[in-house]
């Protein structure tokens, strides 16, 4: 018999002492958060939610009905279980504070409700992305100002990616487990626990039509690629890029590869396109945890210090030996 995220989550904190009790609690609340955002996705146009709600988010982004959805299902589970100081939203331009009526805990949930939600109205893969923190002590009343730690400081993250089947990716610190959603159960169950990547890769995934805006460095590194057996490298490569961060990250984690969002002409006025708190450092966490690499092409994305609540940052993360090569070109290295 398969052993359930319940079963999981009570191991790692029996035999590991990896997690305390009410951490795993709330990532069980999280992960019902994430079944519930599933059936509203898998409804399609039956449930009335695709299209725009006619509604911009913090970012200046135009929201779709399933994101801002997606964000209230989220918020709604989590703001009475007793166990969060806080939380923050990628669709929220401030963090979200515990009503008064309800108890408080010790931890701060960030996270992106409806990663590639612009490909919710033709079917493809979406997902949520998450990440736990560390209240800092004596603090009540978390401003955004106590959100701002580096990942290294992240006690969980994970991720559910919505497509053929719902599957859940999380890390605790000792390693990464996938479960999928029997929806006959109506519980998530473990499909693997011990998720690699492996340090040489055969695919990347990049939007190539910034190509005209890339740096040099990503440049150099991409026309190596795409030169494949005549080129540098001497072997060829395959370009793989879906649009939804956690379908590219997640196929990453599956098979291997290199995913790149790096800073460009086009988005170097706003530090980059991806936000760090709530899809940087949770992905960064989880790579790295299977044995792969994050950086922001020239420092480690884990070790990168937040200086606002919706930061953004160039990424590269996936099978070390790659990222290794494109952030040395980034630094300098031959």
């Amino acid at each position: 018999m398969k052993m359930s995220l319940t079963r999981y989550l009570l191991e790692a904190q029996r035999q590991h002492g990896a997690i305390t009790p009410d951490l795993r609690l709330l990532i069980e609340i999280v992960a019902r958060a994430c079944k519930t955002i599933s059936n509203q996705v898998n409804k399609g146009a039956l449930g009335n939610a695709f299209g725009n709600a006619d509604t911009v988010n913090v970012q200046g982004e135009v929201q779709k009905k399933l994101d801002v959805i997606s964000n209230e299902i989220l918020l709604e589970a989590n703001e009475w279980g007793g166990h969060l100081a806080a939380l923050a939203s990628e669709e929220m331009e401030a963090p979200h504070p515990i009503p008064n009526r309800y108890p408080k805990g010790e931890y701060l949930l960030v996270f992106d409700p409806l990663d590639g939600s612009s490909n919710i109205d033709v079917n493809v893969s979406v997902g949520t992305i998450f990440s736990v923190l560390r209240c800092p002590d004596g603090v009540r009343e978390p401003t955004a100002a106590d959100f701002l730690q580096p990942g290294t400081r992240q006690v969980a993250a994970g991720y559910a990616v919505y497509g053929p089947s719902t599957t859940l990716v999380l890390t605790v610190g000792q390693g990464v487990a996938s479960f999928t959603l029997d929806r006959e159960q109506g519980s998530f169950v473990c499909t693997a626990t011990a998720l690699s990547i492996a340090p040489d890769t055969g695919e990347f995934a990049i939007n190539a039509a910034n190509a005209r805006h890339w740096e040099p460095p990503v440049k150099r590194y991409i026309d190596e690629l795409c030169a494949g057996v005549d080129g540098p490298r001497g072997r060829d490569f395959n370009m793989r890029w879906v649009g939804s961060m956690v379908a590219d990250v997640h196929r990453i984690l599956t098979r291997g590869g290199i995913f790149m969002y790096p800073v460009d002409a086009k988005c170097r006025a706003k530090g980059g396109r991806l936000r760090l708190l709530y899809e940087a450092n949770p992905m960064a966490l989880i790579v790295e945890a299977a044995g792969g690499a994050a950086t922001d092409g020239r420092q480690r994305l884990l070790e990168v210090a937040p200086t606002s609540l919706h930061q953004r940052i160039g990424v590269f993360m996936g099978s070390k030996h790659e990222v290794e090569r494109v952030t040395g070109y980034h630094q300098g290295l031959a």
